[in-house]
Parts: C-alpha cells; structure tokens; sequence
C-alpha cells in the first residue's frame, strides 16, 4: 500500500513539474479604439483584405489597387492622423507595393511599434523573406512575427510555428516552446474555420510539433 501511495504521489509530481515547466502564450488584445476608426479614402484605397483590423468591409488586392492615388491619400490622411497605426501600415503597404521599400520602413515599424497585428505580421515577413529588396534579417523577424502571434494574428499563430520548424529562427533568442506553438495553432483554429489548405498545415504543425515535443531535452 505504500509503495502504491509513493508511486502515486511521484507521478503527480512529474506531472505537476510538466504542466509547470509548459509555457502559456501571454495572449495579448490590441484596442483599436484608442485611435480614429473612421473610414477614410486611404483605408478605401489601401486597406487589406486580411487585416483584421481593418475599418472598410472589403479590403483590396494589389491588382486592385491605384497605387499613386492611394500613396497620396494615405500622405494627406497622415498629415491629419500621424499617430494612427492604421494608417502608418497602409501608407506602408501602397509604398512598398510601388518599390519603394526604404520609404515604406519607418512607417511599418512605427506601426508594428504601436502593436498594430498586422504591421507586426507583415515586417516581420518582410525581414524574413527579403521580399520588395527589404534587408534580411531572422531574429528581428522571429521577434515581430511572435509578438503577433500573442497579439493573435492569424498569419502568425501558424506563421510562427512553421518558421520554427523549418529552421528560420535558429540561434534567435525568441521562445521555441513546442507546448507554447500547439497552443498558437489551437487559437488560430479558433479564431477562423480553416480553408482546406489551412487544414492540411495545421495538421502537419500539429504532427511536427507533437514530435518535437516528445523528443528529450538536450
């Protein structure tokens, strides 16, 4: 009876210590309200489709887009706005979808600064891709694409993990915890129903992940 009693009480030790040692996302809400939400001609000329914090009902493709006229808009918005996020991330997006990467920089950064999700997303992309001929540079794009990730970013809950995996983030100081990743792909189930393509790369994450976690620690 003892030795089951001393059995008992060491598994619920090790099992204790394992939900202990598992990291919870510190999930974090960003609050639109603390800026001007009124749809402007900028937001109607560059605002995407995918930002969920967008203020228009449908965003707009590059194809779609008038990149001079909405270049100007966003100008003349930010001169009566220049602290709205918002509006920093779409004079960003029409600048650098008109090559003018360089330009486009100081306004994403100073709206990924303000915690804006999707300008946390798309800098951090654009340091890991190099796309638009934006410098390289993983470990700054690891920290962006984490932190939107907590600020519960679609594309980075899934972006994150998957960067993880595929080595992108190697040597970086931001948190690799697999428990932590399994939670950001649950959330990213939660948030929106998966296309079928979503579904096969959270089902691949998911594996991965689970993997990664058995393996001992080194």
């Amino acid at each position: 009876m003892k030795a089951f009693l001393w059995i008992s009480l060491v598994a619920l030790a090790c099992s204790l210590t394992a939900q202990a040692q598992s990291k919870t996302p510190a999930w974090q809400q960003f609050d639109p309200s603390q800026y001007a939400e009124n749809v402007t001609k900028c937001d109607e000329l560059a605002g995407h489709p995918d930002d969920p914090n967008t203020v228009i009902r449908e965003g707009l493709e590059r194809p779609q887009m008038d990149l001079p006229a909405g270049i100007k808009a966003c100008q003349d918005e930010l001169k009566r706005d220049p602290n709205n996020p918002r509006i920093q991330y779409l004079l960003a997006r029409v600048l650098t979808y008109s090559g003018q990467v360089a330009e486009a920089l100081p306004y994403i950064e100073k709206s990924a600064a303000a915690n804006y999700p999707q300008s946390l997303f798309v800098t951090g992309y654009l340091y890991l891709s190099g796309a638009y001929k934006a410098a390289k540079n993983p470990c700054r794009a690891a920290e962006l694409i984490y932190k939107s990730a907590l600020f519960q970013r679609r594309a980075g809950l899934l972006g994150y993990p998957a960067g993880v995996l595929a080595g992108d983030f190697k040597g970086c100081p931001t948190s690799q915890d697999p428990d932590e990743m399994l939670q950001f792909v649950a959330r990213a189930q939660e948030i929106a129903k998966p296309s079928y393509y979503e579904e096969l790369l959270i089902a691949s994450l998911n594996r991965e992940l689970a993997s990664l976690k058995s393996k001992p620690a080194k």
